[in-house]
């Protein structure tokens, strides 16, 4: 303290009183008059912060209406919106869902931060809570799990025999296999033998990679008797939550604004695809948070390889997870390069190695055959919808594979460092966009990449996914219905880069120091 005591004010919340009068050198010093002038400018000085938190209230009220639409919605999108086999009403349901998803997510950008990060979280749960009202309406590849799962707490591999050998017949549930049906429904498949199942291709082996069966493992061990479906449906439910707190967590760990986590857990895309069809994709969206979260080299690779084990398609982040590697004009990182290369590839082939043992190449499954039949093998037209337009059909597989090899290696030599999700949202984004996949649920990665960046305009292709997914249950055929969800979806994301780039340079001008004048 100096030599006069300080004035020590009391914030009444009407204005500011004096505590006690000042005293300099033993002499007391009074207060200047309130005047009436001073009142004005002590309210004139009031008015914008009055406005300001005027303005949050309403925002914060507005996102909770939104939010609490949203989950309406998405209650009634699974309740009364229809299934695949009936999905005339799943566009305009769904169309709702990303309207209000639109609204609530641009304005929670202004709620504070200590109020919007808990409505991050319980978004996140009410909206899983509406999926889990109903069972699997879009997709039957949650069966594939329940199956596995029962296979392997059996002793067996998965990758050993396909659902309809009769070496399985004793493992056969009645709500998987049922009986004494005609086998017809968008969700029953029949099999040689008579059998009918709700497993999709019952006549093959697994596809999936062996983290994924391994989670099926564990969720099958924690199912009560007789629960069906439902505890793959809870564990979906389960790792959205367990996204949107990691997304928060990395979040904050670099300084960037938690809220953003909201692009993940509010996203419609999220409780039709993780929570009501439970598809494993969320799982590899975990590993993939926690592996832009922790770090880089081996920290990053053994996440990123786990991911790579779910679901495979995470394996196009890695140029990303290497972000400027091989930058010119810059020591090259060898080291890093090999710890992130070494980890993900070591933790993939950890992950294989006791399904290897139990089943040889039986591992490999399915997947040349799913190739063929989704249409990305070599000469086939069923994909590569953006690229068919304006090349021959015979060229659209090799020139989407060079697209994204060309923009991988961009981002190796050009890429942040210090942003490798960009680097990863920018890979996957555009191998999606040239490759044009049907099922939407794949794009939950990029969802996930969208939060931890913030550019929203690749939510457009999920948004895509989604409009093709649904399209091809309508019968929508030729090549038009194919190409123009993912046409749009691409002019958004050029549309947001101009944007972006035109507010960097707007405010770079607004910031540099004005010239001096002679």
């Amino acid at each position: 303290m100096g030599a006069c005591d300080s004035l020590r004010n009391t914030d009444t919340g009407h204005g500011t009183t004096l505590d006690r009068a000042p005293r300099c050198h033993g002499v007391l010093v009074t207060a200047p008059p309130h005047t009436a002038d001073t009142a004005d400018r002590s309210r004139g000085q009031d008015r914008p912060r009055s406005r300001s938190h005027g303005r949050v209230r309403v925002r914060t009220a507005l996102t909770v209406t939104l939010l609490a639409a949203l989950t309406a919605a998405t209650l009634a999108t699974v309740a009364t919106g229809g299934t695949l086999g009936d999905p005339g009403r799943l566009l305009p349901w769904y169309g709702v869902c990303w309207a209000l998803f639109a609204g609530a997510a641009w304005a929670v950008r202004e709620v504070p931060r200590r109020v919007a990060v808990p409505l991050v979280a319980v978004g996140a749960v009410a909206l899983s809570l509406a999926a889990l009202a109903a069972p699997p309406r879009t997709s039957d590849d949650m069966y594939r799990y329940a199956w596995d799962g029962r296979v392997q707490a059996a002793g067996i591999s998965p990758y050993t025999y396909a659902p309809d050998a009769p070496r399985l017949a004793g493992l056969r549930e009645q709500w998987l296999f049922p009986t004494g049906t005609a086998c017809r429904g968008w969700d029953l498949h029949a099999a040689p033998g008579g059998v009918c199942t709700l497993i999709n291709r019952p006549a093959v082996h697994t596809i999936y990679p062996p983290v994924a069966e391994a989670w099926y493992l564990v969720v099958h061990l924690a199912s009560p008797p007789g629960s069906r479906w439902k505890p793959f449906q809870v564990a979906g439910a389960v790792l959205v939550v367990a996204v949107a707190w990691a997304l928060v967590w990395a979040l904050r760990r670099r300084g960037a604004d938690p809220r953003r986590a909201a692009l993940w857990a509010w996203c419609p895309a999220v409780p039709f695809a993780a929570v009501n069809d439970a598809h494993v994709d969320t799982l590899g969206v975990l590993l993939l948070v926690v592996a832009f979260g922790v770090g880089a080299g081996g920290r990053r690779g053994v996440p990123l390889g786990g991911a790579i084990a779910v679901k495979l398609l995470p394996g196009l982040a890695l140029p990303g997870a290497l972000s400027g590697v091989l930058a010119p004009g810059r020591p090259r990182r060898w080291r890093e390069l090999t710890c992130t290369t070494v980890a993900a590839v070591g933790a993939v082939a950890l992950a294989y190695l006791p399904y290897v043992a139990a089943s040889g190449t039986g591992v490999i499954g399915y997947l040349p055959g799913y190739l063929q039949e989704e249409g990305y093998e070599s000469g086939d037209v069923g994909r590569f919808a953006l690229l068919r337009l304006v090349l021959p059909d015979a060229w659209a597989g090799p020139v989407a594979i060079a697209v994204v090899v060309g923009v991988s290696s961009y981002v190796l030599r050009r890429g942040d460092p210090a942003r490798p999700w960009r680097g990863a949202l920018l890979v996957v984004g555009t191998a999606f966009l040239v490759t044009s996949p049907a099922y939407y649920w794949y794009a939950l990665m990029v969802v996930g990449l969208v939060a931890l960046d913030g550019r929203w305009e690749w939510l457009a292709v999920p948004a895509a996914g989604t409009v093709l997914y649904i399209g091809n249950a309508l019968r929508w055929h030729g090549l038009a219905p194919q190409a123009w969800p993912f046409g749009v979806a691409a002019a958004v994301v050029v549309a947001g880069a101009v944007l972006r780039g035109r507010a960097a340079t707007r405010h770079a001008s607004a910031n540099a120091p004005a010239s001096s004048v002679s």
